[in-house]
């Protein structure tokens, strides 16, 4: 049996970070609107600019569900555990970055209903964090206007089982990223700058990646359906560029009777990839493409084990170093 990509990534190290993080300060008061500043206190109510907080984790436990936390200024703030409804905004504030040395910059382990946005941060884990946003469990996860960058877990014993962003939900979840760029994440062969991976029979994951930046990772974009059984992941890839990975630039994996992989790219590019532009292997594997581009790439398209690339017949798969490939049926004009 696989072991599940995302579980390995978790050391003891990062699960003791998150404990602490998830104990935080007790607030007996509430606010619909918090701030967070680097020359705030913690000791503050953080209700308003003049007594914002210091760190996202302290924030959070005076902002009431549903409410949104303000970032004020520059600077550099911690890792952060989210168990409920909540904005995290960054608009003008110049860069507010999550920088982390060991463990997960973020990880979202909402309720069912719960939705998160996260909008303006950098999330950089200096070459030695694990993953820079987790996604466990929410109704919705909405990221805008984001950077990851960095994650490689180098002083890991396990060798930098390492990612960007990690949607891995035991229910059904949605994510929707928009203007992100995710470079420089994964070590390992099986890592990635974002990998999508329902963990159970009811693990459900509906994505879109739009406007959607992967460049400079081990594989780009990583959709794996090999571990649980169920609805799987349904992906939609949009006005994207994928780029410079190492390995594949979009890579489906299933197993027989497992979780399918479905992905539907769209006017995007797959450039300069290592191995495949687009590759989809095993029988739940299936890429639709349309009105993209597939070049320079060790090879263009690759269809394995009975996994399925179909073309809409108005993309480009050509000039890559290694063969082409071909499509494994085409769409008639609708």
């Amino acid at each position: 049996m696989i072991k599940s990509l995302a579980r390995s990534a978790l050391s003891l190290a990062a699960f003791a970070i998150l404990a602490v993080i998830h104990a935080g300060p007790a607030r007996a008061v509430t606010f619909n609107h918090t701030y967070v500043s680097n020359t705030g206190s913690d000791g503050n109510n953080c209700a308003s600019v003049a007594t914002a907080c210091a760190t996202f984790a302290t924030a959070l436990h005076s902002t009431s569900p549903g409410g949104e936390i303000t970032v004020v200024n520059a600077g550099n703030y911690s890792a952060v555990d989210i168990l409920t409804s909540v904005s995290i905004t960054n608009d003008y504030a110049g860069e507010a970055a999550i920088v982390v040395t060991a463990g997960l910059g973020i990880s979202v382990d909402a309720g069912a209903g719960d939705v998160v946005s996260l909008r303006g941060l950098v999330i950089d884990g200096q070459s030695s964090g694990t993953t820079g946003i987790v996604i466990n469990q929410a109704s919705a996860v909405h990221i805008q206007h984001c950077v990851i960058r960095n994650f490689q877990d180098s002083n890991s014993a396990n060798g930098g089982n390492a990612f960007g962003l990690t949607m891995v939900p035991s229910g059904r979840s949605q994510l929707f990223v928009s203007d992100t760029i995710i470079f420089n994440n994964g070590h390992v062969s099986a890592t990635s700058g974002i990998l999508i991976e329902p963990l159970s029979a009811t693990g459900r994951a509906d994505v879109v990646l739009d406007r959607v930046h992967l460049e400079n990772n081990v594989h780009g974009l990583f959709v794996a359906g090999f571990n649980a059984t169920g609805a799987g992941a349904h992906v939609i890839v949009r006005d994207s560029v994928i780029s410079g990975n190492a390995s594949n630039g979009i890579y489906a994996q299933t197993a027989p009777a497992k979780s399918p992989a479905f992905l539907l790219v769209e006017r995007s590019s797959m450039v300069n990839n290592g191995q495949s532009g687009i590759r989809a292997e095993g029988p739940g594997a299936t890429v639709l493409l349309k009105e993209s581009t597939i070049t320079r790439n060790g090879t263009g398209v690759s269809t394995v084990s009975g996994g399925q690339l179909i073309s809409y017949g108005t993309s480009t798969n050509n000039n890559n170093l290694g063969a082409e490939g071909t499509a494994t049926g085409f769409f008639a004009a609708f």
